[in-house]
């Protein structure tokens, strides 16, 4: 029995010491110094993770959380839900939110792009509901509307409880570092957000409400974008920072810092290191690779195919050159052939890894040649 528990214990350990390593290999290791309990650098158009520190851990994210808020509001302007115009009237609910606010009054008015100011600049808990409850309907609606988008866009290990991030009284709102750049990057896509993400100072009930951005980065960060930041006593000091250099956007976020300073310096040194060790590259093919395709029994004897789109990645500076291509295309074709019809791929690797894949489509539609049609053909080659 002794050598059976023996036995046990030992591969326990080993399932233990594999688990914790397969966990480190999920993100590259930490690159710099950051005082914080979780932290992430994410590459926003590819979402790929160039370090990470307990990305996956469960913390409070305070106000971090309107983020998902923002990205609701957003989304409802685009689908023409709501116009930036509307006037939404604030409820009782909305104007006894505490923390940080703009003291809406019960039954104040205010336009959709007032309130989302407001949210985005100086973090108002009152506004974010304000606007929550006139998307939905109610605020417990709007946070379900959260919770389902966040599953949508694959945010495993996120609840949330309200739309502002206030977690006086709950244990169950929740998110992590990798999460929150899923969302940040989400709402980084939509360009309308930096009209807000980006504003330092700003006003509002004709300059006698000062907004100022909580986001110090904004103000001192070459190239910042964004996006939100967070503080409460439970979460500490939060932080999901964007910046753009070069076409090579890059999120930055920190949970659980002690104070505001770490928060930003933390942010600052991702930010820092993944400018100076990554760029972006927009692949073009080399059309000397890409020939021409028969076409058989076709009306047109041959097609050029094209590219229809074309893509960003992010490699190591200094590597752009190692990136290689190959391309894979058919000799030939039998007609019918329709439009934008697959014919090949371009195929660009690094390290023998395939980093991007182009599609090769016909540029046009070709018919098939009659009878009477490849009779003349045929006779016009014999004379």
């Amino acid at each position: 029995m002794r050598k059976v528990l023996s036995f046990t214990m030992a591969v326990i350990m080993i399932i233990s010491v594999c688990t914790v390593f397969v966990y480190a290999e999920d993100y590259p290791q930490m690159q710099v110094e950051v005082r914080a309990k979780s932290a992430l650098l994410m590459e926003a158009s590819t979402g790929r993770v160039l370090m990470a520190q307990n990305a996956d851990e469960r913390l409070y994210p305070a106000s971090v959380t309107k983020i998902m808020s923002m990205l609701l509001v957003v989304e409802a302007l685009e689908n023409g839900k709501i116009q930036l115009t509307d006037v939404v009237t604030a409820s009782a609910n909305a104007s006894k939110k505490g923390g940080s606010q703009i003291w809406l009054k019960d039954g104040e008015q205010m336009t959709v792009d007032e309130l989302l100011k407001a949210t985005a600049v100086a973090s108002a808990n009152d506004a974010c509901t304000a606007l929550g409850e006139y998307i939905a309907g109610s605020d417990d609606a709007f946070v379900k509307l959260m919770n389902d988008r966040a599953k949508q866009l694959g945010m495993n290990n996120t609840n949330f409880d309200n739309c502002t991030g206030l977690d006086d009284t709950t244990d169950s709102h929740y998110t992590t570092a990798y999460d929150i750049a899923l969302m940040s990057r989400e709402l980084l896509k939509h360009d309308l957000i930096r009209n807000y993400s980006t504003v330092w100072m700003d006003t509002l009930r004709n300059g006698e409400t000062q907004l100022v951005n909580t986001n110090k980065l904004i103000k001192s960060y070459d190239g910042a974008t964004g996006l939100k930041t967070g503080t409460t006593s439970k979460a500490g000091c939060c932080v999901s920072a964007s910046a753009e250099r070069d076409g090579l956007e890059l999120i930055a976020v920190v949970m659980g810092s002690d104070n505001s300073n770490d928060r930003f310096n933390s942010a600052r040194a991702m930010l820092d290191w993944g400018f100076a060790n990554y760029s972006a590259v927009t692949l073009s093919a080399d059309a000397s690779l890409i020939t021409d395709v028969n076409v058989i029994n076709g009306v047109c004897e041959k097609i050029t195919p094209v590219i229809r789109d074309e893509s960003t990645v992010v490699v190591q500076k200094g590597r752009e050159g190692d990136i290689t291509q190959s391309v894979e295309l058919a000799v030939d074709v039998e007609a019918p052939v329709e439009e934008n019809q697959v014919l090949g791929s371009v195929s660009f690797i690094l390290d023998g890894e395939k980093i991007a894949e182009y599609k090769l489509y016909s540029p046009q539609a070709v018919e098939k040649l009659s009878f009477f049609e490849r009779y003349k053909r045929m006779l016009s080659r014999l004379l």
